[in-house]
C-alpha cells in the first residue's frame, strides 16, 4: 500500500504575488483548492495563522477553522507555539490533516534561543517553536506523523548551528521513534547549517535536498524525512502560487 504525504508552509493564507510579495491579501480558498488537487493522504501545514505584534493568538484560529470546514474527509489537529510578547508579524501555527483518524496527539515546545535582534525599530527575541505529532493507522500499520516549523536564524543574522536547541529537541524525538515515522515541515536551515545530515544520523532520510522550495531566496527550507520502516516510492517539489513556498510531496510504502 502506498500513502501520499504533502508539506506546505501556507504563509498564513497569503498567495504569492511577484509584483508585491509582501502584500497582506489572504486567500484561503486558493490554498484549499491546491491542497484538494493534490489529494494527499496526509498533509502537513506550517504558518497556518498570522502572528501579531504583542503575541496575540486568535482563538478559535480562523484560517484553520476555514481549512477544517473545507477539507471534507480529513481528520485534523492544530497547535499554536508558546506565546511571545515580542512576536514578529509573520505566520505561525501548525496543522496536520489526515484521511485516516488521528490519535495520541502530542506537542513538544521547542526552546527559543537567547539572542536579540532588531525588527521594525524594536528589539526582539526569537519565539519558541512547536513540534506537533499524531499517530494514525494505514492499512493496519501504525504511523507516527510529525510536523514542525523552526526559527529562521539566517534572517536575524544568526545560525541554527550555533543555536541548535530547537533542532536538537526534534532530533531527540526522532531517536525515540519506534514505528514508521514521517517528519515534515519548514526547517528554515541553510545547507551549511547541516540539519539534514543531523537527522540522517538518527536514521531519517530527506526525500530530497537539492530542489529549491522558497520563492524569496534560492534555499531548500522545506523537507519530508522518513525512517527505515518506510520506502520512498516517489517525490516531487510542486510550485504553487498559493504561498511563497513550494509544496513537497512524497509517496511511501511499508518495508
Amino acid at each position: 500500500m502506498i500513502f501520499k504525504t504533502l508539506t506546505l508552509n501556507i504563509q498564513n493564507g497569503q498567495p504569492w504575488n511577484e509584483a508585491s510579495p509582501d502584500c497582506d491579501e489572504v486567500d484561503i480558498e486558493r490554498t484549499v483548492a491546491f491542497l484538494r488537487e493534490q489529494d494527499a493522504d496526509v498533509i502537513f501545514l506550517q504558518e497556518v495563522e498570522r502572528g501579531y505584534d504583542g503575541g496575540e493568538q486568535v482563538e478559535p484560529p480562523p484560517n484553520y477553522a476555514r481549512l477544517k470546514a473545507a477539507m471534507v474527509g480529513y481528520d485534523s489537529v492544530f497547535g499554536y507555539p508558546l506565546k511571545n510578547d515580542l512576536e514578529l508579524p509573520f505566520g505561525l501555527g501548525l496543522a496536520i490533516f489526515s484521511k485516516t483518524k488521528l490519535r495520541d496527539v502530542t506537542r513538544v515546545d521547542l526552546p527559543a534561543a537567547d539572542v536579540e535582534f532588531e525588527f521594525d525599530g524594536r528589539k526582539r527575541k526569537p519565539s519558541s517553536r512547536l513540534l506537533l505529532t499524531a499517530a494514525t493507522v494505514y492499512n493496519g500499520r501504525a504511523v507516527r506523523l510529525m510536523n514542525t516549523h523552526l526559527q529562521a536564524y539566517f534572517m536575524i543574522g544568526a545560525s541554527s548551528a550555533d543555536h541548535s536547541g530547537q533542532r536538537d529537541a526534534v532530533e531527540a524525538e526522532l531517536r525515540d521513534a519506534a514505528e514508521p515515522t514521517v517528519l515534515a515541515g519548514d526547517f528554515n536551515c541553510l545547507a551549511e547549517e547541516r540539519v539534514v545530515e543531523q537527522f540522517e544520523a538518527t536514521g531519517f532520510r530527506a526525500v530530497q535536498n537539492t530542489e529549491i522550495t522558497w520563492r524569496r531566496m534560492p534555499y531548500v527550507l522545506d523537507h519530508i524525512f522518513y525512517n527505515g520502516s518506510l520506502r520512498l516510492e516517489r517525490q516531487d517539489v510542486i510550485p504553487t502560487l498559493a504561498s511563497d513556498h513550494h509544496a513537497v510531496r512524497a509517496e511511501f510504502s511499508f518495508v
